[in-house]
């Protein structure tokens, strides 16, 4: 019968019965516990651990409820099957989000569970979400807030189990993460669109830098652009009907300032991609047939999802910055 490394700590604020659930979890997790396998009985993990046999008790029902483990008369508590649980924190479930996130479930066996929370952009919610999960699950998929660094409650965690998804640049090479550059990268997807932007007057980017959960590098990578190009450039934070106008060319980040911008054009008769462009950052699938297309500016989250996938599964260090591409379509 394997011994169970009991991971006995009150710095992660678990509970007696939580630290000993996550132990076997942990155990079944790296191997050390596999299918089949018998589990001490209450008596002995109680004289073993030192806790009592009702703590025990409660952590081997919590078990069982999950499906992780089983008991039989004759056989006492056993391992059922391989057992992964994996912690992902997004910033909110928009529509490519979506599309990472189905990724990622797809690329994952059966055996692995995962617990989806979203944060907000609220570094509270963070704060308190990463603190209630440390110690309890085998792999750590997190959307960080803070896009120059991460948050300082992730080193709480242990870093080969750490897995960062789309901004943030981890202070410590043992973390992996999949990002995207929302600078230089945009600049060139936008120099790749020269022919089409330059035949609008005015490039207007809509952004609020207090309300827009965005790297402000996006705005500095369009100021270049349209300085280069000698292209009229205007940031406003929200869309206003009074300065739609023909000979524009309008750069949404949120998808709700997209659906006014194509509301207020229809209303006024303009016709997307003749007297007014459209551009919008992230693609969706409905972005691909709206208007006969939303031309965008867009990583591949399918890829980052199954990239996620992949370090949850095998823990191995991945460390990439993935393209952004310019994809036109008829809006501008």
């Amino acid at each position: 019968m394997p011994k169970i490394p009991l991971k006995k700590t009150d710095q992660s604020g678990q509970t007696k019965i939580q630290q000993l659930v996550f132990s076997i979890t942990e155990a079944i997790g790296n191997g050390t516990l596999k299918d089949g396998d018998s589990l001490p009985s209450v008596n002995q993990l109680s004289h073993e651990s030192g806790f009592s046999r009702d703590t025990v008790f409660k952590a081997y029902r919590i078990l069982k409820k999950r499906d992780i483990i089983e008991s039989a008369p004759t056989r006492g508590y056993f391992v059922k099957g391989s057992f992964f649980r994996i912690f992902v924190l997004l910033d909110d479930f928009s529509a490519f989000k979506e599309q990472l996130y189905k990724s990622f479930r797809e690329n994952l066996p059966q055996n692995f569970t995962v617990d989806l929370l979203f944060h907000h952009y609220n570094p509270d919610v963070f704060n308190q979400l990463v603190q209630n999960s440390l110690g309890r699950y085998s792999a750590y998929v997190v959307m960080n807030i803070n896009h120059g660094g991460t948050e300082p409650v992730l080193e709480k965690i242990d870093p080969k189990k750490l897995f960062i998804l789309d901004m943030g640049h981890p202070a410590s090479d043992e973390v992996s993460y999949v990002i995207q550059d929302f600078d230089f990268a945009v600049e060139k997807c936008l120099e790749e669109g020269v022919e089409k932007l330059q035949k609008y007057e005015e490039f207007i980017l809509v952004y609020d830098e207090l309300e827009t959960p965005h790297p402000s590098d996006t705005v500095a990578a369009v100021k270049r652009f349209c300085k280069k190009t000698k292209l009229h450039f205007r940031n406003v934070t929200n869309v206003s009907g009074a300065l739609l106008q023909k000979g524009q060319v309008w750069f949404t980040i949120r998808d709700s300032d997209l659906v006014e911008v194509i509301k207020l054009s229809r209303d006024r008769g303009f016709i997307l991609g003749k007297d007014v462009g459209v551009l919008s950052y992230n693609d969706t699938p409905m972005k691909q047939i709206v208007g006969n297309g939303i031309s965008v500016i867009t990583t591949d989250f399918s890829e980052m999802g199954s990239l996620a996938a992949s370090f949850a599964k095998n823990r191995q260090k991945i460390a990439k910055v993935l393209p952004t591409s310019l994809i036109l379509r008829e809006s501008v």
